[in-house]
């Protein structure tokens, strides 16, 4: 097969949900509701907290920048998708398919490591309650974010430079809704095997290292919580846990999900819904988690509506 090689006459064509013509206005109208529920919800969480002194803690400086990068997250695959349903057009250029493939590697990795900051606060303050202020301070919190996200751009850069090197079939069909890396590489022509191992090498240590602490994390948690001996201390405790953990077993369980899928079905459209299960159902989802099961926001959210001229 002819080959190209990084040029700016390469093309991929997004297959999306479905081929059908009178499916794409249902798919546009559901999508994009989606995305304007998964913005909005996201800011009033940011709103809420920002305007409540009271929540000026690092539990809730960490859950202030995960609606932004649940945001950003949605933002870097669903609006693509919109505009090519609109224009009724699958294509998407060479350069756009590499920048959409470094920005959900970026957020993905950053709300990775979000969850496992907030998850060692929450064994910080059962664990060590003492000494919560001493240990989860702004010398902490603030470097933890920057951390976070300088290795999620050098994760993103550095798959998206091996990609650049790599040469491409005349047939660009990615079976997503979005630019894939998995599904770009297996669309080479030339040698992957180095893609491939970085792949394995990175998404065991920035995905799996984060969830072994989790797991462990709770594992600690969940320990000195069942030696409390009323049931109101116990019902306290496992509430300051209980919104994080049915995020991250909203996030974890969906990614999951993607992979076993992939792995046990040879349909491309299953494996996209799959995928759309963790770029966006979970976006969607955490500010209703969150607003629901925790007290304190719910509280921050009625001053917010109560005070705010246009809620």
């Amino acid at each position: 097969m002819k080959s190209e090689n990084q040029t700016g006459a390469v093309e991929f064509l997004l297959l999306g949900l479905s081929d059908d013509p009178e499916l794409q206005p249902l798919l546009f109208g559901l999508f994009l509701s989606m995305y304007l529920v998964t913005v909005l919800g996201n800011l009033l969480i940011i709103l809420a907290i920002c305007s409540n002194s009271h929540l000026r803690t690092p539990m809730y400086f960490f859950l202030s920048n995960l609606p932004f990068t649940d945001i950003c997250f949605s933002t870097s695959t669903v609006p693509r998708m919109l505009v090519n349903i609109q224009r009724q057009s699958k294509i998407i250029s060479y350069a756009g398919c590499l920048t959409q493939v470094c920005f959900v590697l970026v957020f993905a990795g950053v709300e990775n490591f979000l969850h496992a900051a907030m998850t060692y606060d929450r064994y910080v303050v059962i664990c060590h309650p003492l000494r919560y202020s001493v240990i989860m301070n702004t010398c902490l919190c603030i470097p933890l974010i920057l951390l976070s996200l300088t290795i999620s751009i050098v994760d993103g850069l550095l798959h998206s430079l091996m990609v650049l090197g790599l040469s491409f079939c005349t047939e660009l069909e990615v079976p997503h809704f979005f630019c894939e890396l998995d599904q770009v590489i297996k669309l080479a022509c030339s040698d992957t095997l180095l893609n491939n191992i970085l792949v394995y090498v990175v998404t065991s240590m920035l995905g799996g290292v984060p969830l072994l602490g989790i797991i462990y994390s709770y594992i600690k948690i969940v320990s000195p919580i069942l030696r409390i001996s009323s049931s109101g201390g116990k019902n306290k405790a496992f509430s300051t846990c209980g919104s994080h953990l049915s995020v991250v077993s909203l996030f974890y369980g969906t990614a999951f999900g993607v992979y076993i899928s992939s792995a046990f079905t040879d349909s491309t459209r299953k494996t996209a819904i799959a995928s759309l299960m963790y770029t966006v159902v979970p976006q969607m989802l955490n500010p209703f988690i969150y607003s629901l099961r925790n007290r304190d926001m719910k509280e921050a959210l009625r001053k917010l509506i109560r005070t705010s001229p246009f809620l």
